[in-house]
């Protein structure tokens, strides 16, 4: 009996962050945090390091010296680019050599990504011109000015155009960087991440709900105890109104919560958490489709299927195929 070779484990996707100093932390940490090694609970599937335009001691926002021994050579290596912050002030320009290494980067195809004020790189290199960004809502005025081609949008977490991506402030590079695991590995792979950071796996709203807000008015309700009661009952048909009713408030009223607090209508929110719910159970079980449509809720196989495609524009059967995570013990293919 001819024995097979043992599968090839993956190829590692090599992240390289991008440091200036001063060099915020927390966006930094937040990156090597995701996309770092997390143990024997989730495989590797990324290789993170740091590099900067003059090797050596890389002064921090945090009053202490990072040792960075690469310099802008190790972007031609790197599968993403990611500028976790850029705290120059608002009249510096992004250095020359730094501008020039990123593009090439881009042009082999590696992905750039600013986190926070690290959006000012991707901006000065041209890469957001005519393009929606994201950078954290009290620089968002800044970025603007400084690129007037760059639509800049104060509100959002994150924007993903596939090639470049940016975030809002500090926490927002984690959303973001989840969600690009998710894109890279699937949304199974990203939850097992996130749970080893004991967070969730993708945040509600909008960054317009942590900015300056005036001091008088009333402050809208919280949606976390239904939003928190819908999440654990996706099996359960609930419409608006039983919605509604949970809150103790009118079917208008909730409406105009979600719309002020989310960005999107009731129904929306719980057909994307469903959606979510189905990619995690075709990634990690065998169930039937007609099971995980009962269990999330959408009814049938027919109605899955349907509101599968109009969300992904792919089918449960195809991004089972593609997404299908690691059973313990073995080394599954990347997304």
């Amino acid at each position: 009996m001819t024995l097979r070779p043992p599968p090839k484990p993956p190829e590692l996707h090599r992240v390289v962050a991008l440091l200036q100093p001063p060099q915020p932390t927390f966006p930094l940490a937040c990156a090597s945090e995701v996309f770092g090694d997390h143990g024997p609970a989730v495989p590797a599937r990324y290789a993170f390091e740091v590099c900067t335009e003059h090797p050596g001691p890389v002064r921090t926002e945090a009053g202490y010296d990072l040792v960075v021994t690469a310099g802008l050579e190790a972007l031609e290596r790197a599968d993403t680019v990611l500028v976790p912050g850029w705290p120059r002030p608002a009249d510096t320009e992004v250095p020359p050599a730094v501008v020039e290494a990123v593009r090439r980067a881009h042009r082999r195809g590696a992905r750039i990504v600013g986190l926070c004020s690290g959006a000012f790189v991707p901006a000065a290199a041209g890469l957001l011109d005519g393009r929606r960004a994201a950078t954290h809502w009290a620089r968002a005025a800044e970025l603007a000015a400084r690129h007037p081609q760059a639509r800049v949008d104060p509100a959002v977490l994150y924007v993903d155009h596939g090639d470049v991506a940016t975030s809002a402030g500090s926490a927002a590079g984690v959303d973001l960087c989840l969600h690009l695991v998710s894109a890279d590995q699937g949304a199974a792979y990203a939850m097992r991440v996130a749970r080893q950071m004991v967070m969730p796996p993708h945040r509600e709203g909008c960054q317009l709900q942590y900015a300056d807000l005036p001091t008088s008015g009333p402050v809208p309700d919280s949606l976390a105890p239904l939003l928190e009661w819908l999440s654990g009952h996706l099996d359960q048909p609930v419409s608006v109104a039983e919605m509604a009713l949970r809150s103790q408030v009118s079917a208008r009223t909730l409406t105009r919560r979600f719309t002020e607090q989310l960005g999107v209508s009731p129904g929306r929110w719980l057909l994307d958490r469903r959606i979510a719910a189905t990619r995690a159970l075709l990634e990690e079980t065998d169930l039937p489709v007609e099971t995980i449509a009962r269990r999330v809720g959408l009814s049938s196989a027919v109605n899955l299927r349907r509101r599968f495609h109009e969300a992904l524009h792919t089918t449960p059967a195809a991004y089972r195929r593609a997404f299908r995570a690691s059973a313990p013990g073995q080394v599954g293919r990347a997304g």
